[in-house]
């Protein structure tokens, strides 16, 4: 490697050179990977020059966290990627310890924005975490000369500068606009406003919300949008405490605050709060309008309490889940897969039966799939349980299980195969909606996603389990009359 070479002209020829060398089967489908080495937050998630672009964060010599840099990669239809050049390294002044995460808007004149978290050491040697800006053609950027732009005397009084970062950038009534994350002085996680009409001069303008010794401490990662007459800010906190009910799980949570906004005061109203993902792997996500109007999602299919113990088996670590579509319905964010993974549909086979006990269809196995169980609870009052199965071989299983006594919706992992003492299972209260379950899952690989009750929850997962454990088996403790809709992908 040339010593002339910059710090991105070294991550680009590396990530070239290494990427040849991974095969292709290695990865999922359809959910993104790094082209090498790590992957943790999506960053700049946005539909520019005809395609989606999501680039994230990546340190793209090992498949640990190191160095943040910004890995790229581009998509037409939010499921097949085309890796492109390293978006970013940590090469200048404002952000030498790091390129953290952040988010991308497209400019009028054709050009791509920026903002992101520079992580850089003062005269004293404390670290400080604070905002800059690169514009670009969409593969090459060049950071501005003022970075940061969001600096330490930008700051409320009482909040940390060693804990600021993640800005969220929009334009709307004439001035840009962002919400950054931050740590208060009483130790609370807060999403500050900023507005400008440059994007290189802001202004504090507000704290939209706080923590309030409910959720969290630090709230990382804000996305703040209207969507179906309600304004949403999520966030994802750290030393989040578990609820009884299941609804949050102790860690590091995803938590959707829904609410009103009122652009002439700048005051958000909390209204509710619910947990974004009730899975073992999610955080971190990022939100985009499509061009037809669609709220899209994304985020990190991992966990950064258990993410040490993951095992590495490829020279890439990491990955996004799958792109889904939101919707806010009866006071609540919904979430569904987007519907581009119908066009991976290859063969679709359907059944309908009272089931008590075990089934396994012959048309029904593999690893890549989209599946739909229905129950009809409203006509199976003596079912006291109902399971699917998958991923599964005379060793191995993962499974989703109602049980109808208890009003709960367990997921189980903890025979997939994982030789690491982290969490396996999570238990949630759900009901049926008007008489019936729905559980749809889809599979790539070691992805699991699934969705309750038509997207009134989300899970997600990693199961280590080997692509040879392929099978599907249906369960039930009292006779259960289902419907099952099964594609292959």
């Amino acid at each position: 490697m040339s010593c002339s070479q910059s710090k991105l002209e070294q991550a680009r020829a590396y990530e070239a050179r290494e990427s040849a060398q991974i095969p292709a089967q290695s990865r999922p489908q359809f959910h993104l990977t790094p082209w090498v080495g790590w992957m943790n937050d999506p960053n700049g998630f946005c539909y520019y020059n005809g395609a989606y672009h999501l680039f994230y964060q990546y340190h793209p010599y090992d498949t640990v966290w190191g160095p943040m840099h910004w890995g790229h990669a581009s998509s037409t239809d939010l499921l097949h990627w085309t890796h492109l050049p390293c978006a970013l390294a940590p090469d200048s002044p404002a952000d030498e310890k790091g390129c953290f995460s952040g988010t991308a808007l497209p400019l009028e004149d054709g050009r791509l924005m920026l903002l992101y978290t520079g992580v850089q050491e003062n005269e004293k040697g404390e670290v400080r975490q604070l905002q800059c800006l690169a514009i670009g053609d969409g593969v090459d950027f060049t950071k501005d000369s003022q970075n940061p732009v969001i600096g330490e005397s930008h700051l409320p009084e009482g909040a940390s500068a060693v804990d600021f970062r993640d800005p969220k950038i929009w334009y709307e009534d004439g001035l840009y606009q962002c919400v950054v994350s931050t740590r208060d002085a009483k130790d609370q996680g807060c999403i500050l406003l900023y507005q400008s009409a440059d994007a290189r001069r802001w202004e504090y303008r507000t704290t939209l919300d706080t923590c309030r010794n409910e959720y969290g401490k630090m709230w990382e990662c804000p996305d703040f949008f209207p969507l179906d007459g309600r304004q949403l800010l999520l966030v994802s906190p750290q030393e989040m405490a578990g609820s009884p009910d299941g609804e949050f799980h102790p860690g590091f949570g995803t938590v959707a605050l829904l609410g009103h906004y009122d652009k002439t005061t700048l005051r958000f109203t909390r209204e509710a709060v619910q947990a974004i993902d009730y899975g073992t792997d999610f955080y971190a996500p990022q939100t985009v309008q499509a061009p037809d109007g669609r709220r899209i999602m994304i985020g990190w299919m991992q966990n950064w309490a258990t993410v040490n113990d993951t095992p590495r088996r490829q020279k890439w670590f990491g990955c996004m889940t799958l792109p889904r579509e939101l919707s806010v319905q009866n006071g609540r964010l919904y979430q569904r897969p987007v519907r581009e993974l119908e066009n991976l549909w290859k063969s679709t086979v359907q059944h309908r039966e009272t089931l008590n006990g075990r089934a396994v269809y012959e048309d029904m196995a593999g690893r890549s799939f989209d599946c739909t169980v229905v129950l009809d609870t409203a006509a199976s009052p003596d079912c006291r349980r109902f399971a699917l199965h998958f991923a599964e071989d005379a060793r191995h299983s993962t499974r989703i299980e109602w049980d109808a006594v208890r009003g709960e919706l367990v997921f189980d992992r903890s025979l997939c195969g994982t030789r690491c003492d982290m969490p396996h299972i999570r238990r949630v209260k759900i009901s049926p909606q008007d008489g019936k379950l729905s559980l749809r899952l889809i599979l790539d690989g070691n992805c699991a996603e699934f969705f309750v009750n038509d997207g009134a929850y989300a899970f997600s997962a990693i199961v280590d389990t080997p692509p040879e454990a392929d099978g599907i088996s249906l369960h039930s403790d009292g006779a259960a009359l289902i419907d099952v809709t099964y594609h292959a992908l």
